[in-house]
């Protein structure tokens, strides 16, 4: 497997989670009371969306370890409860 490849095959593998970090983070400053476009409410998505693809890719590199493949459904379901509850965290932070 060449460098590209091994590339491709890691952003593959991280992209549900920074697909839903960026989802989460995108509501999470639209539904945020005040001024959207403060610089405190752009860091605030800003850190949720580090925080949320953090968590979502430790948590896809456990069901990685524990399952022995990518792509289980319960790795995913514990991506979204865990991305979930960072956002609820984070956004009443």
């Amino acid at each position: 497997m060449g460098i590209t490849t091994a590339l491709l095959h890691f952003a593959n593998f991280v992209a549900p989670a920074l697909a839903v970090a960026a989802l989460l983070a995108l509501l999470s400053w639209a539904l945020r009371p005040g001024a959207r476009f403060s610089h405190l409410s752009l860091r605030h998505a800003r850190d949720l969306f580090v925080w949320s693809a953090l968590g979502g890719v430790l948590v896809l590199g456990l069901g990685l370890v524990i399952f022995g493949r990518d792509g289980k459904l319960a790795t995913y379901g514990a991506l979204v409860l865990i991305m979930g509850t960072l956002a609820f965290w984070r956004h009443r932070a």
